[in-house]
C-alpha cells in the first residue's frame, strides 16, 4: 500500500534557519520540494566525490582480500586518494608493460647481442643493418650482391643483417622492410619487464589489502558527504521572502509521523502549515508491505512505482510472479536446490542481501509446487517413469495438455484480477462511473467463456453479455453524450483482440517448462550414454556430467523463469488494470551516518 503524505510549510527568520535546517536533518522526516533545477558546483563536486566513491567501494568489493594493513590515517577520503593513486599507478605500468612487450616481441628474433660491440663496429665502419621479410619471398641471389646474415625464422618471417663497410649503401630489396636497430638487448628488455610484472603485482596487493579494511571507511565518508550534499541542496532551495529575512521550506512527510514533526517544530516555535495532498500535486511515494510482498518491490520498481492517486499492484502481482516462476522453471528437484542453497546461504549474508535470498526461497517453493503437478524431478518425467515410488500417485500429475490448459486458465485469471483492480481504482479516483467500463469487460469475459466452454448458465450467460456491451458503451465515456458513449464504446469493443493475445501470451509459461523439462531429459539420457560406454570411466563422467549439465539449465532456466513473469506481469497485467506509474520515491532528508549507526 502506499503511505498516505502531507505537504508542509513553514517559515523561519534567516538568523536561526540553518541550525534549524540541521536539526530537521537530524529528525530525517521531510522530503524537501526542490525549487532550484540547477545545483551548484559545489554540490556538482560532491556528487563527484560520491560517483568516485561508489567505484572505487565496487572495486573494493571485486578484489580478494588480504591480511596487509597500511600505515596511512584512517579516514575515508584519503584512503580514497590512495587508492585512485595506486589504481592510476597500475594503469601506467600497464601502458609500460605493453610497450616493453611489443620491444620484447620485435628484439627476440635477433637473440643474444651485444650493443657495445655494434657500436665499436660502427666507429671501425662496419655498419650493421636489420632488415625482415616473408620467409617465402626471401630469395638466395641476393647473397651475391650484398654480404647477408640469416640470424632467424620466426613464425613466417626471416630476419636477417648486412653488413657494409665505411659507406651506407642504398639497397633495394622486393618487400623487404628495413627495420630499427635494436637500442638495447633482449635481457635488458626482459629485466625491465619483470620489473614491472613485479611492481603491477605489488600494486594489486595493496589494493588487496584495501579490500580487507576500507570499505566501511569508504562507506562512511560517502555517508558524509551525502548528508552534507543533502544538507547544501536544502539551504539552495529555500526560498527568501520579506527580503530575505525570512526563510520558507516546503516539503512532504509521511501521515504516521506527524505527531513527531508537529512535536518538534512546536519545540523550535517555527510558524508551519500543513495541508492533504491535491491532485496535481508530484507527492513522493512510500510503500508499506507485508514481509512477503515487500520482497517483490524491487521487481515493481525495475518498471516504475506507482502514482499517488492509484494503487501499489506489488500485493497483487506478487503471488502471481512466484507461481508463474515455478510454472517456467517448472521442476521439483530444481526448485528444491534453489530452496536449500537459498536458506544455507541466507545466514551468512549481509542484511541487505537476505531479503533476495528469502525471495529465492520463496520462488524455489514455487518451482516445488509446479514440478509436483507437472510430475517432474531432475529432468524424469515422474508420469511415465516405472519407479515403484511413484506408480501409485501418478494420476494426480498434469500431463502436457493439462499443463497448457492451465497455463491459459491462469492468464483469464491474472486478466480478469488485473481489470477488477482498475474497476476499484476507477472508483477511488473518479467515481464509480469509471468503473462500469471495467466491470463490463469481466462479465463479458465470463459470459463469453461460459457460452463457448460450459454453457454452464444458459440463457443467462447469453443475458449478462448483452449487458456487458452495454456497460462497456455507456461506460467507456462517463460524462459524453449518448453519441460519444456509442462512438467510444465501439472503439474499446475493438479491443476484445487484444484480450485474446494476452491470454494467448500466458502459453509462455508452458512453453518454458517444457523446454527447461526436456533440457533435463536430454542430460540424462547423454549420461546414461555415458554411464553405459565405460565400466570404470563411466560412471565418474556420468556424475560430472549431470552436475554441469543440471547446474548449467537451471542457470538458463531460471533467468527465463525470471524474465518472463516479469514480462506478463509489466505487459499484460499492469495494462489490463490501469496502472499509470511515474511515482518517485520518499527520500527524507535525513543525516545519513545517523541513520546507518
Amino acid at each position: 500500500m502506499i503511505i498516505p503524505m502531507k505537504k508542509i510549510s513553514f517559515i523561519t527568520h534567516h538568523a536561526d534557519y540553518e541550525v534549524f535546517l540541521n536539526e530537521l536533518q537530524q529528525l530525517g522526516v521531510l522530503h524537501i520540494i526542490e525549487k532550484q533545477k540547477d545545483v551548484s558546483e559545489g554540490i556538482k563536486q560532491k556528487y563527484g566525490l560520491i560517483a568516485d566513491i561508489n567505484l572505487a567501494i565496487k572495486m573494493l568489493e571485486s578484489r580478494k582480500p588480504n591480511g596487509t594493513k597500511h600505515d596511512i590515517e584512517e579516514k575515508g577520503l584519503e584512503v580514497l586518494s590512495e587508492i585512485q593513486n595506486t589504481e592510476t599507478a597500475i594503469e601506467e605500468k600497464q601502458q609500460q608493460l605493453a610497450i616493453v612487450l611489443k620491444e620484447i616481441d620485435e628484439i627476440s628474433p635477433w637473440g643474444k647481442f651485444s650493443i657495445k660491440k655494434i657500436e665499436e663496429l660502427q666507429q671501425a665502419g662496419i655498419i650493421i643493418r636489420f632488415f625482415a621479410v616473408a620467409n617465402r619471398k626471401f630469395k638466395r641471389k641476393w647473397r651475391s650482391n650484398h654480404n647477408i646474415q640469416v640470424v632467424a625464422i620466426v613464425k613466417g618471417m626471416r630476419y636477417f643483417v648486412i653488413v657494409q663497410q665505411n659507406v651506407k649503401e642504398e639497397i633495394f630489396l622486393p618487400d623487404v622492410e628495413e627495420l630499427v636497430a635494436p637500442e638495447r638487448t633482449l635481457a635488458e628488455a626482459v629485466e625491465e619487464k619483470n620489473a614491472l610484472e613485479n611492481e603491477i603485482e605489488r600494486l594489486k596487493n595493496k589494493l588487496d589489502s584495501y579490500a580487507k579494511y576500507a570499505i566501511p571507511l569508504l562507506n562512511s565518508a560517502k555517508q558524509q558527504i551525502e548528508t552534507e550534499a543533502e544538507y547544501n541542496k536544502a539551504l539552495e532551495t529555500t526560498e527568501r521572502v520579506a527580503e530575505n529575512r525570512l526563510m520558507l521550506l516546503e516539503g512532504w512527510f509521511p501521515e504516521p509521523k506527524e505527531a513527531d514533526i508537529h512535536s518538534f517544530l512546536e519545540e523550535k516555535k517555527v510558524v508551519y502549515i500543513v495541508e492533504s495532498a491535491n491532485t496535481d500535486d508530484k507527492v513522493p511515494i512510500l510503500l508499506k508491505n507485508n514481509k512477503f510482498t515487500k520482497l517483490f518491490e524491487p521487481i515493481g520498481n525495475l518498471f516504475s512505482m506507482p502514482n499517488y492517486k492509484e494503487m501499489d499492484l506489488t500485493p497483487m502481482f506478487a503471488p502471481f510472479f512466484m507461481l508463474f516462476f515455478g510454472f517456467c522453471l517448472g521442476d521439483a528437484g530444481y526448485g528444491l536446490l534453489i530452496l536449500l542453497g537459498a536458506t544455507i546461504f541466507k545466514p551468512k549474508l549481509s542484511e541487505d542481501v537476505k531479503p533476495f535470498l528469502t525471495l529465492a526461497q520463496f520462488l524455489g517453493g514455487g518451482t516445488i509446487l509446479f514440478g509436483i503437478l507437472s510430475g517432474t524431478l531432475f529432468g524424469i518425467n515422474l508420469i511415465e517413469s516405472s519407479i515403484p515410488l511413484f506408480s501409485s500417485v501418478k494420476h494426480f500429475f498434469l500431463d502436457s495438455e493439462k499443463m497448457f490448459n492451465l497455463a491459459l486458465i491462469l492468464g483469464v485469471i491474472q486478466i480478469l484480477f488485473g481489470t477488477a483492480v482498475r474497476a476499484v481504482n476507477q472508483t477511488r479516483q473518479n467515481g464509480f462511473a469509471y468503473a462500469v467500463s471495467p466491470l463490463g469487460w469481466i462479465l463479458l469475459i465470463l459470459s463469453l467463456g461460459d457460452m463457448n466452454l460450459t454453457n454452464f448458465g444458459g440463457i443467462v450467460s447469453t443475458i449478462a453479455l448483452y449487458i456487458s456491451l452495454a456497460m462497456i458503451i455507456w461506460g467507456s465515456a462517463p460524462k459524453g453524450n449518448i453519441f460519444a458513449k456509442l462512438g467510444a464504446g465501439i472503439w474499446d469493443l475493438y479491443g476484445i483482440t487484444g484480450i485474446f493475445g494476452d491470454v494467448l501470451s500466458y502459453i509462455r509459461l508452458f512453453a518454458l517448462g517444457v523446454s527447461s523439462a526436456i533440457l533435463g531429459f536430454v542430460i540424462n539420457e547423454i549420461a546414461l550414454q555415458i554411464l553405459d560406454s565405460n565400466a570404470i570411466l563411466g560412471p565418474i563422467f556420468f556424475v560430472v556430467f549431470l552436475l554441469i549439465g543440471h547446474s548449467a539449465n537451471i542457470v538458463i532456466s531460471s533467468l527465463g523463469s525470471f524474465v518472463h513473469p516479469m514480462r506478463l506481469t509489466f505487459v499484460e497485467f499492469y495494462k489490463n488494470a490501469g496502472f499509470a506509474g511515474g511515482g518517485k520515491a520518499y527520500k527524507p532528508f535525513k543525516n545519513k551516518q545517523i541513520v546507518n549507526k
